[in-house]
């Protein structure tokens, strides 16, 4: 499944979810909400994965984390507030860097419609011919 096929089918499962359950609740929610879908489709979860930060050969542990990575090719951060900030996706660059991953996909599940709340980034973006992105 190239990256594009699968950040589509990440996001049409939180539509699905955010459809039965709408907005209002906690980001825990929709995260195992969003990786019981996800594992039921049979992809490869990790939650709360640790984000590395490795600083002059030093590898500190700093409590970061990425809410879900998704057949080690796709982080997906979630989020349930008002507007996402420049800040959410500064986080989600900087887990896309440490993690070596080159796609992710940041989902505000607090709007009413919600492809309004989802945001698509790539790291290091170099356009390819065939285009997987």
């Amino acid at each position: 499944m190239h990256r594009r096929e699968l950040t589509s089918e990440i996001i049409g499962t939180a539509i699905k979810i955010h459809r039965i359950l709408g907005p209002g609740l906690l980001e825990s929610a929709y995260e195992t909400c969003l990786a019981y879908e996800l594992e039921n489709l049979r992809l490869r979860i990790e939650r709360q994965k640790p984000v590395p930060l490795i600083y002059e050969a030093v590898k500190l542990d700093c409590g970061f984390r990425a809410d879900l990575v998704v057949e080690g090719r796709v982080v997906v951060e979630l989020k349930c507030k008002e507007a996402l900030h420049p800040v959410d996706e500064a986080q989600l660059l900087s887990h896309l860097r440490l993690l070596n991953i080159p796609v992710g996909l940041l989902i505000n599940f607090h709007v009413a419609l919600l492809k309004d709340g989802i945001k698509r980034m790539v790291n290091n973006y170099i356009e390819s011919a065939e285009k997987s992105f």
